[in-house]
């Protein structure tokens, strides 16, 4: 579809990775609510992800469904141009899409560590760099990255341990960006904590977590996503992480929540 460069499109453009499902749809809901365009990535999930671009095409935005594995870093790098083709601009990228797979001190191998790596750390700097170049060639236009981390960076335990190291990384790399690519683009960490059941954590142990909480409650995934928004639309904010966690980072946990 040839892109619309119409003078009556003025939407920003967010480009939400892992927007199909869980809080990436979430997110990818609620910057459409706020007013943007909404570019949703998917690797995998597509029949998903088609549903989430037909809710966000019920708001009265547009949608449009981007698949790439970005653990291929040809893929990955393809993925802000597709976005450019489509919509003629882009403004905002939230990089919430990630591997999480187990590992722990005495299974970690090279070859999970540069997995999680590739996709969590690697892919950010790749999408935050292609959105400098774009914004510096528009001459006026400014913009924000989104890095979804993660609570346990403050709270540490040695299960995900892969993944963990990855988050770390990515959170350097908010720093680290913020500086390289000021003034044109603010950097943003948003780091959850448990907000939803999994295969390993059914309502009833869901329900148990949230009397650990400072708050007695678990974030919501919508107040994840408010958060996001917050950051996204606060050109105060950059350089720095939001914790939705409900005080999750000052309570030491030896393991992750599934095997308390």
């Amino acid at each position: 579809m040839p892109p619309d460069r119409s003078p009556t499109r003025q939407r920003p453009v967010a480009l939400v990775t892992g927007s199909a499902k869980r809080i990436g749809r979430e997110i990818a809901l609620r910057l459409a609510r706020d007013g943007h365009d909404i570019a949703i990535h998917t690797a995998h999930s597509h029949e998903q992800a088609v549903q989430t671009a037909a809710d966000i095409a019920s708001l009265g935005v547009a949608a449009e469904v981007f698949e790439a594995d970005l653990a291929d870093e040809t893929r990955c790098t393809e993925l802000i141009p597709r976005v450019i083709q489509r919509f003629g601009r882009i403004d905002a990228v939230v990089n919430n899409a990630c591997a999480f797979d187990y590992d722990n001190v005495a299974s970690l191998s090279y070859a999970r560590l540069t997995a999680h790596m590739n996709v969590n750390a690697g892919a950010a700097l790749v999408l935050a760099r292609q959105l400098h170049e774009h914004l510096r060639a528009s001459g006026t236009r400014t913009g924000v990255v989104i890095n979804m981390l993660d609570q346990r960076l403050w709270n540490p335990n040695p299960d995900y341990l892969s993944y963990a190291l990855s988050k770390g990384a990515l959170e350097l790399l908010t720093r680290v960006l913020a500086l390289d690519l000021a003034p044109t683009v603010r950097v943003v960490g948003v780091a959850p904590g448990l907000t939803t059941g999994s295969e390993l954590i059914d309502e009833e142990r869901l329900a148990s977590m949230a009397s650990h909480a400072l708050t007695r409650q678990l974030p919501t995934v919508a107040e994840v996503a408010a958060t996001v928004s917050f950051a996204v639309s606060n050109q105060a904010f950059t350089g720095s992480t939001l914790m939705v966690d409900a005080g999750f980072h000052l309570n030491s946990m030896r393991r992750d929540f599934p095997f308390l």
